[in-house]
């Protein structure tokens, strides 16, 4: 099985490489990021699929779902079983995808759903202490290896892809937060009294939506929410949601 993922600060792309490599018994992991142009032919050329992304205000990130839009003949009679990492709460977060999927004639195997630490880092209410995250992390590790135990036992999990789940991210966030992912396209902001012009931002962008201007990054309105750019900035100097950067949010602060 072949591992496809959308990752803005890490979270997503460590899951599915855990899934894959006890999936696959340690053999080398073939995983693809959507940036990635390999990803559709890796695609075309496999059967079974993994597919990672976080979930933002109970929807897939605007970047994943224009990749499977703009790419829907590939996934005919493809099998995918569907990963998604949430810092909250996500009642049907992988329905989200497989409703799109089925759509496309694709074979929905199960779905999977893991909390991480959350990397929205400009919303203090939202914050946890490094500890609290790092047991979040070993509790997600857990679960993966249970998960694939079972799959292996023939049984594959399938959160978030019942009615009920649907009911629940529906009633539980979209209503409230309706396009709130799309409202945020054109909201990100940049301190240039703290920025340095060092173009992490622009660099890190997936969708290429941070354009480097005098040295001075200017955001393009095409925001996907994905907070690479503001947990990478070394200035705290981007926000999205909030007026200031409470914490940066990385994966690699939560391992041991």
């Amino acid at each position: 099985m072949i591992g496809i993922y959308f990752s803005g600060t890490g979270n997503t792309k460590y899951c599915i490489e855990k899934f894959l490599e006890l999936y696959n018994n340690n053999k080398e992991k073939q995983l693809y990021s959507i940036e990635n142009k390999e990803a559709i032919n890796k695609i075309k050329e496999n059967k079974d699929i993994t597919f990672a992304y976080p979930i933002y205000y109970s929807d897939m990130p605007i970047i994943v779902k224009d990749f499977v839009n703009k790419n829907k003949e590939i996934f005919k009679n493809k099998n995918v079983f569907i990963i998604v990492t949430m810092g909250l709460f996500s009642g049907d977060g992988a329905g989200c995808l497989a409703r799109i999927l089925r759509k496309y004639k694709a074979n929905i195997l199960g779905g999977l759903h893991l909390k991480m630490p959350n990397c929205i880092g400009d919303v203090k209410l939202l914050k946890k202490s490094l500890e609290e995250n790092k047991i979040i992390v070993k509790s997600t590790e857990l679960k993966i290896k249970k998960t694939v135990s079972n799959i292996k036992n023939g049984k594959y999990s399938k959160e978030g892809l019942h009615f009920y789940n649907h009911v629940a991210g529906l009633l539980g966030q979209r209503l409230w937060y309706y396009n709130k992912t799309s409202s945020l396209k054109d909201k990100l902001k940049i301190n240039y009294n703290e920025c340095i012009g060092c173009s992490k931002c622009s660099i890190n962008c997936p969708i290429h939506n941070i354009k480097m201007l005098d040295n001075k990054p200017k955001p393009l309105g095409s925001c996907t929410s994905c907070y690479r750019c503001i947990n990478n900035c070394p200035k705290q100097a981007i926000t999205l949601i909030g007026k200031e950067v409470y914490e940066q949010s990385l994966i690699e602060k939560y391992l041991d």
